[in-house]
């Protein structure tokens, strides 16, 4: 069976045509964060919109729908999904915070209403779909607390240029699915220019209409690589490194941990190396990735400054020569970076010499839960007449839903209407937004 809207919903909802009042026309739903944080960044309703309300079904999907819906054990709205196909559109209207913009949780995020009264229970029907963009939302809101750490340091001790580079993603591999990876890369990329989850920018340009290259990485080894020479030809696979990829200018990445990380920084780079690193023009990145995060980037920042040497920044701290450091373990989100970067600080180095590889710390150890989305009914017209519409549980307090219509908010923008867009971003905007 083909997969469209009209089975790509919750099982019971399938009958909620039948479950509103009578003379019923008209529904408005909004999306929300109910809490969890303070602030989100807002980013993801254009691709969704894209992945659902695109593709209008046939006649033959109606039907195929239909005889599916039956076997499920469900009533299913034969005569108003033709009316859809008949259109050729989905009846709707979607309102929206600007994309890439951050705001507080608790607002309303997105509000959606039927255009025509023959399909009061649309609207309702969408959201399994539309209420998916809590996943691009909270991924790229905790890529911009993490971004908010890193950026008070560096402003502190660096060189804020080098902003866009500092967090890189490493979670392709880490999330559930090839479409998790091209929406979470794709709001990581929001915040962050560095990744190796392809699918993020792939999708980012799919989406956000544009050609350009939204992310870039460098030549970088992974134990596989390092181990494959064996634990006696663990210099010579550095080396080889080197050789294949240190030219002036470049960056090159090798982890050295594969066995003992404290003969790899002082007697490999330290000593054995040393000399092929300096002479190459290159930065050689090291990338510690085992033992506690904050210990263990100081002691190899620390180590390398004793083979290296630094400079001094305007700021008063140091920065290494030839040699940076990349920590890509252990970081769930950004109380880990401040953890990290207050010791590396403290000890009187810039956050310029320290970059972080980010998986599925970013991409998969989140839920619908963690900013507390929702979508709920505010207002319904029947016969002619709008009224409110919300729950208030006596028993969770919390989950009290908003009343009333949100087409006046100032904050909302006209996003889509009867099957088309009335504003579509390209990632380029959603970026300048979210640097505002």
């Amino acid at each position: 069976m083909k997969r469209n809207l009209v089975v790509q919903t919750d099982s019971y909802k399938c009958s909620h045509y039948l479950q509103f009042p009578e003379g019923a026309e008209k529904t408005h739903y909004y999306i929300e964060s109910r809490g969890g944080a303070d602030r989100l960044m807002f980013f993801g309703l254009q691709a969704v919109i894209k992945k659902i309300l695109m593709d209008v079904p046939t006649a033959d999907d109606v039907e195929q729908a239909a005889a599916f819906w039956k076997a499920h054990g469900l009533p299913f709205n034969y005569d108003g999904w033709m009316d859809i196909v008949k259109l050729g559109y989905f009846p709707l209207k979607i309102k929206a915070v600007k994309e890439g913009a951050v705001t507080a949780t608790k607002k309303v995020l997105v509000a959606v209403e039927n255009t025509d009264n023959r399909f009061p229970w649309l609207p309702g029907w969408i959201e399994t779909r539309l209420l998916q963009i809590w996943y691009p939302v909270t991924v790229s809101s905790k890529i911009y607390e993490c971004k908010q750490v890193i950026k008070r340091y560096l402003e502190k001790t660096g060189d804020m240029a080098g902003l866009p580079f500092k967090l890189h993603s490493f979670g392709y591999r880490g999330v559930s699915s090839e479409e998790s990876a091209g929406m979470g890369g794709m709001a990581e990329l929001v915040n962050f220019m560095g990744t190796d989850t392809v699918a993020g920018i792939l999708d980012a340009q799919e989406y956000y209409n544009t050609n350009a290259m939204l992310g870039f990485s460098i030549p970088a080894a992974e134990h596989s690589t390092i181990t494959s020479w064996g634990r006696d030809g663990e210099v010579d696979a550095y080396r080889n490194m080197l050789n294949k990829f240190a030219k002036p200018g470049a960056l090159v990445a090798v982890v050295s941990d594969s066995y003992n990380l404290e003969n790899a920084v002082a007697e490999i780079w330290g000593k054995e190396l040393k000399q092929q690193v300096v002479d190459s023009g290159a930065i050689i990145v090291v990338r510690p990735d085992s033992g506690e995060p904050s210990e263990i980037v100081l002691r190899t920042v620390v180590q390398l400054d004793k083979d290296y040497g630094s400079v001094m920044n305007e700021k008063g701290y140091k920065v290494l020569n030839n040699v940076r450091v990349i920590q890509g373990d252990g970081l769930n989100g950004p109380e880990d970076f401040e953890k990290i970067l207050k010791v590396l600080t403290g000890a009187g180095f810039s956050a310029d010499n320290l970059a972080f590889g980010m998986g599925g710390g970013s991409l998969q150890q989140v839920n619908r839960d963690t900013l507390k989305f929702a979508m709920k009914l505010s207002a319904i017209k029947v016969n002619g007449e709008w009224r409110d519409a919300f729950k208030c549980p006596a028993d969770a307090p919390w989950k009290a839903s908003k009343a009333g219509r949100f087409n006046d908010d100032p904050d909302l923008i006209d996003v889509w209407g009867d099957g088309k867009f009335i504003k579509e971003y390209t990632f380029e905007e959603v970026r300048e937004n979210a640097n505002k």
